[in-house]
């Protein structure tokens, strides 16, 4: 099926998508601080851009959308243009795994939460980050 958006309009439309700060991101970034957690980078040129970094550990913390990462528990196919929102998901489902593969041939940890579990139990996400932290020296 062809994009019913032209591709100035779909260009537009993917702009505007927020791939940074997001809500998840924020509220996580904000648990760390408000528990004396410090030290992490949010801006990094690590393969797949982890949303925080934590260099001297080498832990990379993603925080994966449901819907843009294909969430088992959430992920709903859209109705409309199927070919395109699978191509694009199942390109972005690859890449997750490529970029894991990469960091941890390079000895890096890769903690990946999805954006409900962040939702539901940001504590849960906030004792994992924890437990890796300490298991690496903090």
């Amino acid at each position: 099926m062809v994009d019913v958006h032209t591709k100035k309009q779909r260009s537009y439309n993917m702009f505007m998508i927020k791939g940074k700060n997001t809500k998840p991101e924020v509220d996580l970034r904000k648990l760390l601080f408000s528990k004396g957690i410090r030290g992490y980078r949010i801006h990094s040129k690590l393969p797949g851009k982890p949303d925080i970094v934590f260099t001297k550990f080498k832990l990379a913390i993603f925080i994966d959308g449901c819907f843009w990462h294909k969430c088992p528990k959430c992920f709903i196919e859209p109705d409309k243009n199927k070919e395109f929102w699978r191509s694009k998901i199942n390109g972005n489902v690859e890449r997750d795994k490529k970029v894991n593969k990469i960091l941890g041939k390079e000895r890096w940890k890769v903690l990946r939460f999805w954006e409900h579990l962040l939702r539901k139990d940001i504590n849960k996400v906030y004792r994992r980050i924890s437990e890796e932290l300490k298991k690496r020296g903090l």
